[in-house]
């Protein structure tokens, strides 16, 4: 027989939720941290903008990499000692990172920091998939991952300020405590609830994630989160930056002022898209986000330099807001497949959103790369217009393969059988 599924949560599910929140604070601010300390990572060591892209997507590329075992693990062995034991490897990475003085070190570093918070997500949503009733998992979630992306405004003007006062060094190493603490916290306190680990021999049979990769239903949802995680993190985590100082011309606090905004915006996203989700339905709201964030993407492509500055700060704010919007993918194959199932659904889907934001975060800086560096240094306005051109593209393409499952309104049924 599989796990019970809970009927409602109780007082103990949210002190779960907040045991694990605290560690996703963290995740969140190192996959964003480099977009403000791009120009003092390349200038300090050297690197060039391919370099850069891909020291960068080295956290997305090694979370990516351990998804689908880690989705094994969490069904076979729970979310806490699996989470709390990879972030330590997050440990390690932050503290190599802090110290870093070459590219190899650096990149090093940062994808031990992607494999140490690979499991912080889907831990969390494992986690609550035992602890809250299905009819509450897109709320919860998109509550959990609006508290968690506050990282990403620590990452923002609190970061660019701390590294002008002292550098970004002290930065990595005050978190690699801090991380410590938090994978303590999930190793005492993040029990799984009753009846989560009711596992059958036949939980465990390989055939169960054949028939996840099987399903078109799965695809049209992956790789839907393949370009619109992989873009919005692409952009959050690293490129958005160099846009705001290369493209607008901004200096670094305006910057990490504009990057504050937008992770505003990320944090308000998912407070809300739960709620409209039920509301209006999972894929379409889905669909809607995307088509969002390519309007906005094609408004920066295009973007006036001399246009006010609210404007600007209003767009960035609107790109955060439907970046949220991959958080219903979790929803929606949370929903497609049984609760023993979890686990290796959700990261599957968010194994493509990650292998989407570290290729994309590579590629875009190989777009930009290829443009003759002006007389100041920077790259011009047409490299950036040809990466958010790219993205939106590439965004568009995924909506067309993923419309036919706006016909289906409940979401409800199990998708194991659709090929």
């Amino acid at each position: 027989m599989t796990s019970a599924e809970p009927e409602q949560a109780s007082a103990h599910s949210y002190f779960i939720f907040f045991v694990f929140v605290i560690a996703y604070f963290f995740s969140y601010f190192y996959r964003s941290a480099n977009a403000v300390i791009a120009d003092d990572l390349s200038r300090d060591l050297g690197l060039a903008p391919a370099e850069l892209g891909l020291m960068t997507s080295l956290f997305f590329l090694s979370f990516a990499a351990v998804q689908v075992p880690l989705g094994a693990a969490l069904d076979r062995f729970g979310a806490r000692f699996v989470t709390s034991g990879l972030m330590l490897a997050a440990v390690l990475g932050s503290l190599l990172f802090a110290v870093a003085q070459s590219f190899i070190v650096l990149a090093i570093g940062r994808a031990l920091m992607g494999l140490g918070m690979a499991g912080v997500l889907m831990g969390s949503l494992k986690a609550f998939s035992g602890w809250f009733p299905p009819r509450k998992f897109a709320t919860i979630s998109g509550l959990f991952l609006g508290v968690g992306s506050l990282g990403a405004l620590a990452a923002a003007t609190p970061l660019a300020a701390f590294n002008e006062a002292v550098g970004w060094r002290p930065v990595f190493l005050g978190g690699a405590l801090l991380v410590f603490a938090a994978a303590s916290a999930i190793a005492l306190f993040g029990r799984p609830a009753p009846g989560a680990s009711a596992r059958t021999r036949a939980d465990d049979e390989p055939s169960s994630l054949g028939q996840i990769f099987a399903s078109s239903t799965f695809w049209r949802i992956g790789l839907l989160a393949f370009t619109v995680t992989g873009s919005m993190f692409a952009y959050q985590g690293l490129w958005a930056g160099p846009y705001l100082v290369d493209r607008i011309g901004l200096p670094p606090i305006a910057t990490g002022n504009l990057l504050l905004l937008m992770g505003v915006g990320v944090s308000g996203g998912y407070m809300i898209i739960g709620w409209l989700a039920d509301q209006l339905g999972l894929a379409k709201v889905t669909a809607g986000g995307a088509i969002g964030l390519v309007f906005v993407q094609l408004v920066l492509a295009f973007f006036p330099v001399d246009a006010p500055s609210g404007v600007l700060a209003g767009f960035f704010l609107m790109f955060g807001f439907f970046g949220a919007f991959s958080v219903l993918f979790f929803a929606l194959i949370r929903l497609a497949f049984p609760l023993n199932m979890t686990g290796r659904a959700i990261t599957a889907v968010n194994f493509l959103g990650m292998v989407g934001s570290a290729l994309l975060q590579w590629f875009l800086g190989v777009i930009i790369g290829l443009f003759a560096v002006t007389e100041s240094g920077s790259y011009p306005p047409q490299a950036y217009n040809t990466a958010l051109l790219v993205t939106s593209a590439l965004i568009v393409l995924s909506v067309i393969y993923f419309w036919p499952l706006l016909r289906d309104t409940s979401q409800s049924s199990s998708v194991t059988s659709k090929t």
